[in-house]
């Protein structure tokens, strides 16, 4: 039987880090060596060089210093943070040139279907009108979430056009996540959906993704990739 890959789960006290780390627990897959604190970022380098992956569920700042800190111990990455600007995405992406990173804004099976099924229907359906409808929790701060930025992207690589597609956000008592693209035609719709019943999704995909990513060259990886969706 192979050995309990080691991480650490950065931001173990947010919403999705905390059921990363509790799932980690008890599973025998995995050996929690550390929760790891946002603020703690600028002290993690000791505590990567000893993981065989890091998981992180932080904030933008935040993720860029761990993903340094990963890319220098040639540690695996694997990130959900959301918010990113152009820049911070490029920054977590640098660190692919030494350690394999894996980005993905949601690691839920169900939405990776989603985005591949949305850019299927975009490239076949070009001339329909698309929209976005996504509802969060009241305490989510980025808005449009980063599902519903990649969904927008899976319409604008099938139908090869960076048109803007409008996206409602809504914040509301402790939705989970829900997000819907519609496909709109003269005389018919078409809308694709997921809806989120409980963060263990998100966590439960985060640690397949670090089982997955642990065993990968250098480079930068999705949830396309994990699933063969590519």
């Amino acid at each position: 039987m192979a050995s309990p890959l080691k991480i650490a789960v950065c931001g173990a006290s947010g919403r999705t880090g905390s059921r990363v780390a509790a799932l980690a627990c008890v599973d025998s897959r995995f050996h929690l060596l550390a929760r790891v604190g946002r603020a703690q970022a600028a002290s993690f380098e000791d505590e990567a060089g000893a993981c065989g992956a890091v998981i992180d569920f932080t904030t933008p700042d935040s993720c860029v210093r761990f993903a340094a800190a990963c890319g220098r111990n040639k540690v695996p990455f694997v990130t959900g943070t959301t918010g990113l600007t152009v820049v911070q995405r490029a920054q977590v992406a640098a660190a692919a040139r030494k350690t394999a990173v894996f980005m993905a804004p949601n690691f839920s099976r169900g939405v990776t279907m989603l985005l591949h099924l949305a850019e299927a229907a975009a490239r076949r359906l070009p001339d329909y009108d698309a929209a976005i409808v996504e509802t969060h929790h009241k305490g989510k701060k980025d808005a449009p979430s980063g599902t519903a930025l990649r969904l927008a992207q899976a319409v604008a690589e099938g139908r090869r056009d960076d048109a803007a597609v409008p996206t409602s956000s809504l914040r509301v008592g402790g939705v989970v996540g829900d997000h819907s693209l519609t496909l709109a035609g003269s005389f018919e719709r078409l809308t694709l959906s997921h809806t989120a019943d409980s963060r263990d999704a998100f966590a439960l995909g985060a640690l397949e993704a670090a089982l997955w990513t642990a065993r990968k060259k250098p480079g930068l990886y999705d949830m396309l990739d994990l699933m063969g969706l590519r």
